[in-house]
């Protein structure tokens, strides 16, 4: 170690760490910002997957709300079963 210490300036080797380190420093950063960049991009796709998701949720509610409408079940019940509603005569009560 003398020999470095006698072949290299005062203060060269604090420098070449420095330098380094700095080195290091700035190439983490790039990495860190490619990976933050990777991640939103990530995030973003499954926000867009979620918002169709939920958008094909509203159609799917809106459409058993249409299907059980109590209008449209009377009315398949009249037409294709030929069910009606029973006059109060026919109505019997049966005591437990």
């Amino acid at each position: 170690m003398s020999t470095l210490r006698r072949a290299m300036p005062n203060g060269s080797l604090t420098m070449l760490m420095l330098f380094l380190a700095v080195l290091v420093s700035a190439i983490a950063v790039a990495y860190s910002a490619h990976w933050n960049r990777q991640l939103l991009n990530e995030l973003y796709a499954e926000l867009s997957v979620r918002d169709r998701a939920q958008a094909e949720w509203g159609r799917l509610i809106l459409e058993q709300s249409t299907w059980t409408a109590h209008s449209r079940i009377e009315t398949l019940a009249s037409e294709q079963l030929k069910m009606h509603v029973p006059a109060a005569a026919d109505v019997r009560l049966v005591a437990p």
